[in-house]
């Protein structure tokens, strides 16, 4: 079985709609410079539906550190919040990506840190099928929870209508929150 949940940015409301939702991701930073001056309602709302919480930074080429630096000063992490990296511009490599996964990792201890790209990144960008703690792969292919690829996932973005909604490859919402509060390993 698999769970549902969205992602919002600030395109959407700071009061978006949670029914059905069991998790959120919500994105806080682009490159070094631009916030999403609603995340902290929309956190808010996500939080008061219980929804597992999850924040992400769209990476621009520069610097790894200075991005790193920037997204993660804006957050006020709590046990189980997932940190994410959204790898769309074809202007940031897999190296780069590779750098933010681990970079984050390590200075955000204790939280679990994802990949989100779309099937033609991963297939024909990634170098080295690194996603740090697991992959979010978007794929509008009309099959929910059935990305095609080959390389196991946590989470799947299959439409943007009404919202990007995505199926959490997960029994239910009580192994999400697991998952997202166990302790990481760094390797």
């Amino acid at each position: 079985m698999t769970i549902k949940g969205i992602d919002v940015s600030s395109f959407q409301s700071e009061q978006y709609r949670t029914a059905g939702s069991d998790f959120v991701f919500i994105k806080v930073t682009e490159g070094t410079s631009f916030t999403n001056k609603k995340w902290v309602a929309q956190r808010k709302t996500a939080r008061n539906a219980g929804l597992v919480t999850g924040f992400y930074h769209f990476g621009r080429p520069g610097s790894v550190s200075d991005q790193v630096d920037f997204f993660l000063s804006k957050i006020d992490l709590v046990a189980g919040d997932v940190l994410v990296l959204d790898w769309e511009d074809p202007g940031v490599s897999s190296a780069w990506k590779d750098s933010w996964l681990k970079e984050v990792r390590q200075r955000a201890t204790g939280h679990k840190v994802i990949l989100y790209c779309n099937r033609d990144f991963w297939l024909h960008r990634d170098k080295s099928a690194f996603a740090g703690d697991g992959l979010w792969i978007a794929q509008y292919n009309g099959r929910p929870g059935k990305p095609d690829i080959q390389h196991p996932w946590l989470f799947h973005q299959f439409t943007d209508r009404p919202i990007d909604t995505s199926m959490g490859n997960f029994q239910d919402k009580a192994a999400l929150k697991q998952w997202s509060s166990s302790v990481v390993q760094l390797s």
